[in-house]
């Protein structure tokens, strides 16, 4: 085992692939997930997460179990789990750690709480911390933006928001993490660990739906100021349209602007098939035949 497979291990070590098939229980859930879609091959994404559950990452056995179930290719099967970067091939930690560096986050710190995660755990981007008898491991990565640039700048934790953060407040959120201490999200429910989070993220429901608010001030501040000064949403017309007035008149303008590209269209066409004679119909000598 390399250095660097030892630093991408989970928490028990394992930087190695498992031989054999799946376990019995898993390919059976696989089956289950097929079953809520049209179409079978819809269900790839959230199988992918079901393997990842039990995996820790998308391995080659769940590869070729989600191809054998779905009658695909593996191919086309690794195709989609290279593409997607939620799915990893290398192991997770316990914890996946994300820190916004797009532009808003970086701004208001989001580089800096990298860099000092990056310190702190002695990892880089896309690693784990080794495994430590007694201490849960995380993984660190720098991602794209998360939707939350009202609370800029965010870290999430197993794709749970903890808005709002330092890299003072970084580093002590890891630290609760690695030893194991209660987390809850900023806006949901308590961290589980990232196994436990991909198998809520294959359809199989962990009852924390409800835990912690769903949305914060910041997020509802349009709908309050809309409430506050008595804005609706326009209203449909008896076709099916909706727009204020001034959009109304513009799509009259509009209509009227195409209505008169029709109509020149049309002359035109028509100058061309009589080319070459005058209103009166007499040969034009500058025409063709």
């Amino acid at each position: 085992m390399t250095v660097g497979q030892t630093r991408n291990a989970g928490q028990d070590g394992a930087g190695r692939l498992e031989e054999g098939p799946l376990p019995a229980e898993t390919l059976a859930e696989l089956r289950e997930i097929t079953t809520r879609y049209p179409q079978p091959r819809s269900a790839l994404l959230p199988m992918l997460h079901l393997v990842q559950s039990v995996e820790g990452r998308v391995t080659a056995r769940g590869i070729e179990a989600c191809a054998d179930i779905l009658g695909i290719s593996a191919a086309e099967v690794s195709g989609v789990a290279t593409f997607y970067t939620m799915y990893k091939r290398r192991p997770v930690g316990d914890y996946h750690v994300g820190v916004c560096t797009n532009t808003l986050c970086a701004v208001m710190g989001g580089d800096a709480i990298f860099e000092s995660l990056k310190e702190h755990l002695e990892v880089g981007n896309d690693e784990t911390t080794p495994y430590e008898e007694g201490r849960r491991s995380i993984t660190l990565e720098h991602v794209e933006c998360n939707a939350a640039c009202d609370y800029a700048p965010v870290v999430m934790v197993n794709w749970e928001f903890m808005d709002n953060q330092t890299p003072g407040s970084a580093v002590e959120l890891v630290e609760d993490l690695r030893a194991g201490r209660e987390v809850r999200s900023t806006r949901g429910p308590r961290i589980c660990t990232w196994r436990e989070a991909e198998r809520v993220l294959a359809g199989f429901p962990d009852d924390r739906a409800d835990e912690g608010p769903g949305a914060g001030p910041a997020s509802l501040l349009g709908l309050q100021i809309a409430r506050e000064n008595d804005w609706s949403a326009p209203q449909s017309d008896a076709a099916g349209r909706t727009g204020s007035p001034a959009d109304t008149k513009m799509e009259a303008q509009d209509t009227s602007y195409s209505d008169r590209a029709r109509s020149e269209t049309r002359i035109e066409e028509s100058g061309a098939e009589i080319k070459g004679e005058d209103a009166g119909g007499k040969q034009n000598p500058k025409g063709g035949s």
